[in-house]
């Protein structure tokens, strides 16, 4: 028997979505409306009406999580624990399950097997060197997003179609024609062949198309803002005979576009399925009225969209703190001395986050925070000194300051490469340990005995040349550390091999090592430096429990906190410039809907902030405040005194700046006391 209260507890619109069973429907679900609710109450009701059987509802979801969810959920509705929905899933396993029982009509066999990432990337690794594409300067991973884009647009290689000029584009062309030749060989394909090629079945295929349009009586799919073209082109095929199709989304918070997420699925919606009934979710169950009037107003200035006004079922709440820092380290001052002042004594960490812009931002918090004992994480991605780039940089700057720094040498011998592979590491560390030397001088030793082969000698006799030059330069020349792993990575061809490989990564990279240069300037010298980063990343070991979350705002999207900081607002940084270059007005958009996204994961308190100067990439730069901050609706925004201030009376509470510890932050007499 159905849990009978599941209707009472849903709003009117929300029972309306749940009781509308019949023709296309869009849910333009808005921030914290209960849209998973909604969507596993009309599952429920669609199986306990008798409308459809279980195994004739197409549930679609964009993670394995959300659909464990969904199936969680319904059982408790129903009071079953498996319902046994067989079509319940992501659009590569459902896709991944059609394609084994027609295989043979794209040229493969019901075994055919999946590849991951690692796979995709060898394969494109021995056709590059086939073709004698330099995969240093190509890097695999950019073409393998370069096919992946032909793919989501729905293209076969006979299908891409390239601009006149675009070279680049013309040779990666031929590298996907032979990608596509081996996976055939292979019996295999990729992720994005999983919804490609069913597609390609449902359309030479009219009798199999048929079956399945037939077979699903309803089809629901959620974030359906996050679809791409083949992925809604497939799901217009399954909707030829029923035409039962619901999704779920909003519009507002469509910010992967990137990821080839195209916005207008969700907006014209209406024009594609006939007679579409459109009902939106305006009541907030997570965030204060202020929090959602100011997100709200902000996303109004965007023209490509909806449309809705947010509701809250909780209190009007506070204003969203609208904060003006002297520099981005005083900001990472005043946002820890607000947590520790304020937030500390009403919130769990683990219900306070930092969202930044770009990954790189996180390191003048994580400083700060390592510096007076604050614990963080950082999720969906890695805390600033340990990721790989960063450890590269400090295990050539340590090998600089002691030769006999055997786990920074091993790290850095082929970073990049050098033609020194594991056999001849292994040769350099087994005549290390038998005759007591630390690596460097071993290597130096096989050279000057002509032990090494010739190719390998080449590579690391250059590499240790240059270990000898770096500290000529600072010993005896120097040079400043900063300028050191400037030269080092200028003369290594470290910083090349990063820009040339055409990599998102990689540049996330190059902005981190940017940022790590700005964190040097503040030490004198490097040992300094070096030992302040051992010391950080001690004493983060140590932490346990309750942690502050750091992360990027796209990383947040469906996360919700007590509180968030939302640091970084300057024009350049946040909407970010690149973003605006690529793509003018759509790409303006999409970061005024990522500034919304990042506000509305606030439930009681969203504070907002930006400095008048900046130290980035190496140097200071002047400021201005982000064109979204004049955006931000000035009745439900409270300002700090400093946005009222010429430059020159700006004045924070520093701590380098007072004496006196009543003035100070626990967490700066926490540091004071270990110094001591």
């Amino acid at each position: 028997m159905i849990n009978s209260e599941f209707l009472k507890n849903l709003n009117n619109f929300q029972k309306e979505a749940v009781l509308h069973t019949s023709g296309p429907l869009l849910i333009v679900a808005g921030a914290g409306s209960g849209k998973t609710k909604v969507l596993t109450s009309r599952i429920a009701n669609i199986v306990e009406k008798n409308l459809a059987f279980p195994n004739e509802i197409l549930a679609v979801t964009f993670t394995n999580k959300a659909a464990r969810e969904m199936q969680n959920r319904i059982g408790f509705i129903l009071k079953k624990k498996a319902v046994g929905l067989p079509w319940l899933g992501t659009f590569h396993s459902i896709c991944a399950k059609i394609l084994r029982k027609h295989a043979k009509a794209v040229n493969l066999t019901q075994n055919f097997t999946i590849i991951d990432q690692d796979d995709q990337q060898r394969l494109i690794k021995n056709i590059c060197k086939s073709k004698n594409i330099d995969i240093k300067k190509i890097s695999p991973n950019f073409v393998l997003a370069l096919i992946n884009k032909w793919k989501n647009s729905g293209w076969y290689p006979k299908n891409v179609r390239i601009s006149r000029g675009q070279t680049l584009e013309k040779n990666m062309l031929e590298v996907y024609k032979v990608y596509q030749e081996k996976l055939t060989d292979l019996n295999a394909c990729d992720f994005g062949d999983l919804i490609l090629h069913c597609v390609k079945i449902f359309e030479e295929n009219q009798d199999i198309n048929k079956i399945y349009s037939k077979k699903f009586k309803y089809i629901l799919v959620d974030e359906y803002q996050d679809t791409n073209y083949i992925q809604s082109k497939w799901l217009k095929h399954l909707t030829l005979l029923h035409n039962n199709i619901c999704c779920v989304g909003d519009d507002d918070q469509s910010i992967y576009s990137w990821r080839g997420a195209e916005i207008k699925n969700f907006l014209e919606f209406d024009k594609v399925y006939e007679n579409t009934k459109i009902i939106r979710l305006e009541d907030n169950y997570r965030s204060t009225q202020n929090i959602l009037n100011v997100a709200s107003h902000l996303i109004s200035y965007n023209e490509n969209r909806l449309g809705k006004k947010l509701n809250s079922n909780k209190a009007e709440g506070e204003k969203i703190r609208l904060n003006c820092f002297r520099n981005g380290k005083d900001e990472a001052i005043g946002v820890s001395d607000i947590i520790e002042n304020e937030l500390k004594k009403k919130y769990s960490y683990n219900n306070i986050a930092i969202l930044v812009r770009a990954i790189f931002q996180t390191r003048e918090f994580e400083e700060r925070f390592l510096k007076i004992g604050l614990p963080y994480r950082i999720l969906g991605g890695t805390k600033f000194y340990e990721r790989a780039e960063i450890k590269n940089c400090i295990s050539y700057l340590r090998i600089i300051q002691h030769e006999k720094d055997d786990l920074a040498f091993e790290r850095i011998i082929n970073v990049p490469k050098r033609s020194i592979g594991e056999s001849s590491f292994k040769q350099i560390n087994e005549y290390a340990r038998k005759n007591n030397l630390s690596l460097e001088n071993a290597s130096q030793n096989l050279i000057d005995q002509n032990s090494i082969k010739p190719k390998t000698k080449l590579g690391l006799l250059s590499f240790l040349n240059m270990i000898k030059k770096w500290r000529n330069d600072y010993s005896v020349k120097k040079i400043n550390h900063v300028k050191l792993l400037q030269v080092i990575l200028d003369e290594s061809g470290y910083s090349a091999s990063l820009k040339d490989k055409k990599d998102l990564e990689n540049e996330s990279r190059l902005e981190n090592i940017k940022e790590l240069l700005s964190a040097m300037k503040e030490f004198d010298n490097l040992e300094s430096f070096l030992e302040h980063v051992s010391l950080a990343t001690a004493i983060d070991q140590q932490w346990e429990g309750e942690k502050i979350n750091l992360m990027t705002m796209h990383a947040s999207k469906g996360l919700e906190f007590d509180a968030v900081f939302l640091p970084c607002w300057e024009e350049g940084m946040f909407p970010h410039q690149k973003s605006i270059d690529e793509k003018g007005q759509n790409g303006l958009e999409e970061e005024r809907r990522l500034a919304y996204v990042g506000i509305t994961r606030a439930k009681d308190l969203s504070f907002i902030s930006f400095s008048l100067n900046r130290f980035y990439q190496g140097d200071w730069i002047d400021s201005l405040s982000s064109r979204f901050v004049d955006e931000l609706p000035e009745k439900f925004i409270e300002k700090n005194n400093n946005l009222e201030r010429d430059d020159q009376d700006f004045e924070f509470n520093q701590d380098i700046d007072n004496d006196n510890e009543n003035f100070r932050s626990p967490g700066w007499i926490r540091y004071q006391k270990r110094l001591k």
